[in-house]
């Protein structure tokens, strides 16, 4: 299979988009009435809803997964769902608070946040060892997204667009599932030089994850570099790359399943 890896997010020419990300663009206000219900806007301030800015294209149907700030009772969780779906085109996905809090607030920004920023050792508060049940719950969280975005995919015509690092296992979960979907991957974060990449044990599952991607974007061309150097010293991976042109690059997602 043929992946590509840009510096700037492509120009979607698609009639529906699934845009996923860790938080929808949305913002939940609890009601001060004390009947616990919410009354839900646009999160103006969200990168990912000023992406359709981007799109140039204004009959492409954008459809949001993604979680709430907010934690919603279970009780009220498939009507404040429905709500979403209706109102916003967003497909809301909920978290176990201990399954998010490993995910969320161990793996993501204890492991991968600190050392997508040069930051060694992985963590201070984990006293700089890996722990593997947070990669598991990673993972975890990433087939939870992969099941929503099932419930309401066209896997022939959608195109779906992951957003950061909170998600890069998703692209391995969706092309399992889906071998022609069309998929889209952007880093909002640095990625780093092989040289600290190299000391995250769980290194070759993420990259061949991400390369489940059929576009895969960064940044900056030094992220892209960084990302191919790590592609090629770990999975063996060739490429052909120039400054200021899409890159080329060679890989059989057959080995990462």
């Amino acid at each position: 299979m043929l992946g590509h890896i840009i510096i700037l997010s492509p120009t979607v020419q698609h009639d529906r988009l699934i845009i996923v990300a860790n938080q929808l663009p949305i913002k939940a206000h609890l009601k001060t009435d004390g009947s616990r219900c919410y009354t839900f806007s646009w999160d103006e301030n969200s990168l990912l809803l000023q992406l359709k800015d981007g799109l140039g294209d204004e009959d492409i149907d954008i459809i949001y997964v993604g979680c709430l700030k907010k934690d919603i009772h279970p009780n009220e969780q498939d009507e404040v769902s429905q709500t979403l779906l209706e109102t916003f085109n967003c497909v809301l996905t909920f978290l176990q608070p201990e399954l998010f809090t490993r995910f969320y607030h161990w793996f993501c920004k204890q492991h991968l946040w600190p050392l997508f920023h040069y930051m060694l050792p992985l963590s201070l508060d984990l006293d700089g060892r890996f722990n593997r049940s947070l990669w598991q719950a990673y993972v975890s969280v990433n087939k939870i997204f992969a099941d929503r975005i099932m419930e309401v995919i066209n896997p022939e015509e959608d195109f779906v667009w992951i957003h950061n690092y909170h998600l890069m296992a998703l692209p391995m979960f969706l092309r399992k599932r889906f071998n022609r979907v069309k998929l889209g991957f952007f880093l909002h974060s640095p990625f780093p030089s092989f040289e600290i990449y190299k000391t995250l044990p769980v290194r070759d599952e993420l990259l061949r994850a991400v390369l489940n991607s059929d576009l895969t974007g960064f940044y900056t061309f030094d992220y892209v570099r960084h990302f191919l150097s790590c592609c090629s010293r770990l999975l063996g991976i060739s490429y052909e790359s120039k400054r200021g042109y899409i890159t080329k690059m060679y890989f059989s997602t057959k080995s990462s399943r």
